[in-house]
């Protein structure tokens, strides 16, 4: 009996109990009151019970249940306990982000899997796996059915948009206008496209002219020309050419060159073999004289700069031509990827000025990087301005790049997937398993082939670090290296170029890529030195450009292996052939006569035939009659056999040479 009828029964018994003592007590109430003890003096007088005690029977029941407790544990133990089985964690599933339009290699891309999960996820739907390619577009029933039989969960992907930097570049004033700074009005150089009767004269002068009206901010009519005119009369080269012709037919336009008493000046030019173009540019520079023309000394500063470079005391100094504004100590200054506050001027006799004016050239002092020679200096406003024109400029600069990269992925991206349809092609009528068998054989070739291709790719190369004196000679020098082809031979890396002395920073740099150090009129001192020297690290100072270049040559041709030059010793003709029995082999000899030189039996020898070689080796025997000799000389007559069985014409040709080791020389001709 199990323990829940147990305490049914328990329960039962309890209130049995409890009814029949209700039962007496109200029992006992009507009684009292009919029946009353009789006191009698014979009996001794004692209660009279009516109903018999309850509290024995329940002591009795009592006993017995504890009785049928104690046997009904005895011959079943109370069920103990039961351990419930732990908690498993839950498993997060692996989120994949999807979208609209996804191709086949996307999907499998963004879940971090291989095609052919996709393709096998797809295996048992109603998609026609044979027409689906890598770049098929799935549509968003399938993309969802492959991510949930991936065992993963969607996310739709958020767009991203990029927010668009405000352009904040520092640019040129605009020009102003001529009427209001001077009574003068501006020199407009036209130079005539005249083809001699080709070109109308009228329509060459007026688009001319308007674009100079326009420029120069003047609206007035086109029937007469406002500005002073140079003529520019081309291909005077032509024997057709007829100079004087076009003069004459422009007096109707009233165009008068100083021939004919005017104030034109016109120039007989040829731009194809570069005749009388210092003449046009004196015209140029003569006509400005004359017009009294200054540069604008007011406003903002801009400028070029003509050289720049690295100072010991001073730092970054460039050597620069204002050409616009007063240039004064404390202005700020951007230039390239650079910003100054200048702190110093000095004119072309290294004295202190104050200030420059347009024209003048002056070194400029308190540059925070070298900037490179040919940037254009603008003023700004405050050092603030100068650093958000130069954030903006390196944004722009790294803007510019990544798309360029992204160019390059996309053309690898595309030379992948036409090389990877193609391959597909082959692939085309075969089952989905056929396929993967297909692939796994040629997957497993070409991991047999990758170490192979691996000691095949171990590129040639030289790292090279340039360091120079002045901006002028770094960009020298870059452009001669640009010329360099002989990358099939010895790959040139110019891993870093810079202005200065050379320090630790590019000693490190040559360490990591084991490059060499090319200084040109720069300076290294002992520490850095004696550095160098204990890594190992090649340093080579130069004064003079064509001994940096030839000295670079010489390191290419160093890293190029020894090419194996054949040195021919002696030559010999067969004029007989044997066969010798050694053993149980036949072995054939040729009867030879040596022509030139001498045969020696320690070197090696090659067989011609009809101009082809026919083996090359080494002998097994060389005899003078019946005597075995080491040398043989011009004139003498010898019998030789070699070591591999190889028939003898009459005829052949035996060659003696020796194998040397002679450096190469990389091919690059730098033009000088």
């Amino acid at each position: 009996m199990n323990r829940g009828m147990m305490l049914k029964l328990e329960n039962l018994v309890q209130l049995h109990c409890a009814c029949r003592q209700l039962h007496s007590l109200s029992y006992r109430k009507i009684h009292r009151t009919q029946w009353k003890p009789v006191k009698s003096s014979t009996y001794p007088m004692q209660p009279i019970q009516l109903h018999p005690q309850f509290w024995q029977t329940d002591t009795f029941i009592s006993v017995a249940l504890s009785q049928y407790r104690l046997l009904a544990t005895k011959e079943g133990k109370r069920p103990g306990k039961q351990k419930l089985p732990p908690i498993k964690p839950k498993i997060e599933r692996q989120e994949v982000e999807i979208q609209q339009r996804m191709t086949v290699e996307d999907l499998a891309r963004a879940m971090d899997k291989d095609i052919d999960h996709v393709f096998e996820a797809l295996l048992l739907t109603g998609i026609d796996l044979d027409s689906l390619e890598p770049d098929s577009i799935l549509e968003e029933v399938w993309i969802k059915e492959v991510v949930k039989k991936s065992g993963m969960k969607y996310k739709w992907a958020k767009l991203k948009q990029e927010k668009v930097r405000e352009n904040k570049d520092a640019a040129r004033r605009p020009p102003a206008d001529p009427a209001l700074l001077t009574p003068r009005p501006p020199v407009v150089t036209i130079l005539g496209h005249v083809d001699h009767g080709k070109t109308t004269l009228l329509d060459s002068l007026r688009k001319t002219q308007v674009a100079a009206m326009e420029a120069g901010g003047i609206t007035q009519h086109i029937g007469a020309f406002l500005v002073p005119i140079i003529l520019a009369i081309n291909k005077c080269d032509k024997l057709e050419a007829d100079p004087e012709r076009v003069k004459k037919e422009l007096l109707a336009h009233d165009v008068v060159c100083e021939e004919y008493g005017g104030d034109v000046q016109a120039v007989h030019m040829s731009a194809l073999k570069g005749e009388n173009l210092m003449a046009l540019a004196e015209a140029t520079v003569a006509l400005a004289e004359v017009l009294e023309l200054k540069a604008d000394s007011t406003g903002l500063v801009e400028g070029t700069i003509i050289e720049s470079r690295t100072d010991q005391g001073r730092g970054p100094v460039t050597t620069a031509i204002i050409q616009r504004g007063t240039l004064r100590k404390g202005c700020i200054l951007v230039a390239g990827k650079s910003w100054a506050k200048v702190r110093l001027m000095f004119d072309e006799n290294s004295k202190t000025v104050d200030e420059a004016t347009p024209s003048m050239p002056v070194e400029i002092v308190g540059w925070k990087e070298v900037p490179s020679a040919g940037a254009e200096i603008l003023e700004v406003e405050s050092e603030q301005r100068a650093r958000e024109v130069v954030d903006w400029r390196n944004y722009a600069e790294q803007q510019e790049k990544i798309k360029q990269d992204m160019e390059v992925i996309e053309a690898k991206q595309k030379e992948h997937k036409d090389a990877y349809k193609k391959e597909r092609e082959s692939l085309a009528n075969l089952t989905w398993r056929q396929r993967k068998a297909a692939l796994y054989k040629t997957n497993k070739h070409l991991i047999a082939m990758r170490s192979k291709e691996r000691a095949e790719s171990d590129r040639n190369v030289l790292p090279v670090i340039v360091k120079g004196d002045v901006d002028g000679s770094i960009e020298a020098i870059l452009n001669i290296l640009d010329s360099y082809n002989a990358n099939d031979e010895c790959e040139l890396d110019v891993i870093h170029f810079g202005v200065g002395d050379i320090t630790e920073n590019d000693i490190n740099l040559a360490e990591t890529f084991q490059g060499v150090i090319y200084g040109f009129s720069v300076n290294a001192n002992k520490s850095i030195q004696q550095l160098a020297a204990k890594k190992g690290i090649k340093i080579k100072l130069h004064n003079i450009v064509y001994h940096l270049i030839e000295d670079l040559k010489d390191e290419l041709s160093s890293k190029l292996p020894p090419s194996v030059v054949e040195h021919i010793i002696g030559e010999a003709s067969v004029l007989a052939t044997f066969c010798v029995t050694v053993g149980k082999s036949k072995v054939p000899v040729a009867g030879c006569r040596v022509q030139k030189g001498q045969l020696d039996r320690k070197m090696k020898f090659k067989l011609i035939r009809n101009r082809d070689v026919v083996w090359k080796g080494f002998l097994t025997s060389l005899k003078h009659h019946k005597d075995d000799v080491q040398v043989i000389k011009t004139g003498m007559d010898c019998g030789l056999s070699l070591d591999k069985n190889i028939e003898f014409n009459i005829g052949d040709e035996i060659i003696c040479y020796e194998e040397k080791e002679v450096e190469q020389t990389i091919s690059w001709d730098p033009g000088f």
